[in-house]
């Protein structure tokens, strides 16, 4: 089986096993939506998660906001990863890039607020701003980490080229690419992430659900009596050591599904058929991370 820990930057160890805080309700309404929400997060931590991924993008802070009601004072060696350079336009209330100098430094700030904390350990660049110089957006998460406002610097959605020009920058951390058994668009990332020791964050890990009608993976999770998320998750382990999933999910049963994943080890033949799946498919509507 492969190491259940990874060290982001080298020294940030989190088990590579993680949660994506995505799908949490963010209604600031008290409720019984809310009170699940805050008991799936909770119970993420109960069960060893050290790593839970969030951004401002989802609910324009409020994400932030549920994760912190949930966890502060955050349990030793727990971390919460956030994303910015995502803003909503106006008046569409659509997302767009916003990677200007002004724009990260405020959106960081809100982090610290609303995450209560006065460093963020990884602080993830949600997408590149085509509109401003690259130097000008890495530059100013390089600024905010030698001011110890974050800790380490990720980005995400990003080419090699994009990766080895931010790298002449400063150092790059992790790279939350979207990547899982059916979609490996991004195998040319993952492979400089390895060469490198950059964590690599795949979202959308389980293909939204699609990977369990695939023929085969059904087949495989039968014999190793396990789900196809089990099996989707599992792939994703053993396929790099630098692999760190982050599955998402509103219900405690679907989280324990996913965290029990890191308990199945594939055989190299039942490895060997799912390496020879591939989708590559775009994005569902309405889907981001």
């Amino acid at each position: 089986m492969s190491t259940t820990v990874f060290r982001i930057g080298g020294d940030l160890e989190v088990r590579r096993l993680g949660f994506g805080a995505m799908h949490l309700p963010t209604d600031p309404g008290p409720g019984p939506d809310r009170e699940n929400a805050l008991a799936v997060a909770r119970r993420a931590v109960e069960l060893g998660v050290t790593l839970i991924d969030t951004a401002y993008m989802y609910g324009w802070g409020a994400n932030e906001e549920l994760l912190a009601e949930a966890l502060h004072p955050y349990p030793d060696g727990v971390h919460v990863t956030t994303k910015v350079g995502i803003a909503r336009a106006v008046p569409s209330g659509e997302w767009m890039q916003d990677g200007r100098p002004a724009a990260l430094r405020e959106q960081v700030e809100q982090a610290l607020r609303r995450l209560r904390v006065e460093r963020i350990e990884l602080l993830q660049l949600h997408r590149l701003d085509p509109k401003t110089p690259l130097a000008d957006q890495i530059g100013t998460l390089r600024d905010l980490r030698a001011e110890g406002k974050i800790g380490r610097i990720g980005l995400s959605e990003v080419t090699v080229g994009e990766l080895a020009a931010a790298r002449e920058i400063v150092d790059i951390a992790s790279v939350q690419n979207r990547y899982n058994l059916l979609d490996r668009g991004h195998e040319p990332v993952l492979a400089a992430c390895e060469a490198a020791g950059i964590a690599f964050l795949p979202w959308a890990t389980v293909a939204w659900g699609r990977s369990g009608a695939t023929a085969e993976v059904a087949a495989v999770a039968a014999e190793a009596g396990a789900t196809p998320t089990q099996v989707a998750l599992a792939w994703l382990l053993g396929r790099s050591p630098v692999v760190l999933p982050i599955p998402g999910t509103s219900r405690i049963a679907h989280l324990e599904e996913n965290l029990a994943a890191e308990g199945l080890t594939l055989t190299g033949a039942q490895r060997l058929r799912l390496d020879r799946l591939s989708g590559g498919g775009s994005a569902l509507p309405g889907e981001q991370a």
